[in-house]
């Protein structure tokens, strides 16, 4: 992405969708999943509700929402650079609520 000056702007590359990453994350089976959850309201980022799906994200952000019966407050460690398998998804946060053992979100 380039930046004012035309040049790739850096820092715009440490930056994910919310939706996207949520996704990628395999919190939810799609975007529009994602999406729609953002846009309604109940997605909080650092604490601060949040309604745009397109909205950047990065690395130490919290992240608090609602999957199934659970509220899921998670702080973001890495990016990611696709939807790969739980495993992987794992490695891309830390779960913040200290009652569960970060299961599989899907299952």
């Amino acid at each position: 992405m380039a930046g004012p000056s035309g040049k790739p702007d850096p820092a715009a590359a440490l930056r994910l969708r919310l939706d996207k990453w949520l996704w990628q994350a395999r919190f939810f089976k799609s975007r529009t999943i994602a999406a729609e959850v953002i846009a309604a309201g109940h997605v909080r980022v650092n604490g601060t509700r949040v309604s745009r799906p397109g909205r950047d994200v990065g690395e130490g952000d919290t992240l608090t929402f609602p999957q199934g019966a659970r509220i899921r407050v998670v702080r973001i460690l890495a990016l990611g650079q696709r939807r790969g398998p739980a495993t992987e998804a794992r490695a891309l946060y830390l779960d913040l609520d200290p009652g569960t053992s970060s299961p599989d979100p899907l299952e």
